[in-house]
Parts: structure tokens; C-alpha cells; sequence
């Protein structure tokens, strides 16, 4: 043990008990949104007994918050195009398809993160790794020489994909993908 947090195997039960249970966080959160979200709910979608969940994750918060740190388990980087356009264009496909998925857990997931400290922190450690993990973009385009090595990553990247947050998440109206398109190669041409 360190610091109070017991260690745990990567793999073995343990890992299929996570993964099986954020598994059914997730579908529940899609389907039910956060006030729908229960641990008995979660229990039966998963099969793993109700004790477990609460002598693991304690309440529905601790569920959501593992699921978001889940996130910085993968091994999830940015496409390689070749190019800083086509780059920030599949990232905004990407990010297009998480938002307009139906139901979308981003969506869902955004949402819930208002409704706990500890969610809303969780997802500001999830979205700062992306970012971070997403930077790889300008490093390689900065590689290339397609832009120049003081190019702002985090700047950039909010240039190409915050358009599809604001539309397709707070004001809640359709976005193409050839719109999501448009808004990274604005992103490239701001930076070239």
C-alpha cells in the first residue's frame, strides 16, 4: 500500500471487474444521464454485487470519477496524416463523432461533471491529458516545418475544436462533418 491506495494487478480479475463495471457506468449514463445513474443499476448491468461497488467506489460520484480517470489508461494518440491540416481534421472527426453519437457518453459525461467536485475535477485531469496527448500534432508539424517551433498547441487546438463544443454541445444544433472539417483547417491556415 501506498499512501492509503492499495496496488492492484493490471490485469486478472480486478481489471475485469473495472472494466465490466465502467463498462455499465458508462451505458448507464448514456441511457439515464447522472439523476439516473445508481449503483444497484450498475450493479445488474454489470454483474458484479453491489457490495463490491461500494466497498470500491463508495457512491455514484466515485463511479463517475473512475470511469473519466479510466480515460488516461488508454493508449489513445492523435492520427498521423502527414500533415497539420489533415491532423487537426481527424481529431476533429473524431471529436464530431463522440458528440453526435447517439446516445453520446461525451455528452453525458460533460453533463454529469457539474454535478460533484470530484466529477468536475476528474474531467479537467481528462481533458488536460487529451490536450497534452493532442499537442503531438503541432511537435510534428513543428518536425515537418510546416509551422514555426513557438506555435501554441493548447491554442491551436482549441481553435480547431472548440466550434464543435459550442455548437453541437451548449447551443445543441447539427454540425457536419465537412463543417467540423472546415473549422480545422481554419485552425492550420491561423498558425501556417
Amino acid at each position: 500500500m501506498t499512501d492509503g491506495v492499495r496496488a492492484s494487478r493490471p490485469g486478472g480479475r480486478t481489471a475485469r471487474v473495472r472494466a465490466d463495471v465502467l463498462a455499465a457506468v458508462e451505458a448507464e449514463l448514456a441511457e439515464h444521464g447522472y439523476d439516473g445513474l445508481t449503483i444497484d443499476a450498475v450493479a445488474a448491468r454489470s454483474g458484479v454485487h453491489r457490495t463490491t461497488l461500494y466497498r470500491r467506489w463508495k457512491d455514484v460520484s466515485g463511479l463517475l470519477v473512475d470511469l473519466l480517470a479510466a480515460g488516461a489508461d488508454d493508449a489513445w494518440e492523435p492520427a498521423d496524416t502527414g500533415s497539420l491540416e489533415t491532423d487537426l481534421m481527424a481529431v476533429n472527426r473524431e471529436v464530431h463523432a463522440a458528440l453526435t453519437a447517439r446516445p453520446s457518453i461525451t455528452q453525458a459525461v460533460i453533463a454529469a461533471s457539474f454535478r460533484t467536485a470530484e466529477a468536475a475535477e476528474a474531467l479537467t485531469r481528462f481533458w488536460a491529458d487529451r490536450y497534452e496527448r493532442t499537442a503531438l500534432v503541432v511537435r510534428r508539424a513543428v518536425d515537418r516545418g510546416e509551422v514555426a517551433a513557438d506555435v501554441d498547441a493548447h491554442r491551436l487546438l482549441l481553435t480547431a475544436t472548440a466550434p464543435l463544443y459550442h455548437q453541437l454541445v451548449l447551443l445543441r444544433q447539427p454540425m457536419t462533418r465537412d463543417e467540423a472539417d472546415q473549422h480545422a483547417r481554419i485552425a492550420a491556415a491561423s498558425v501556417r
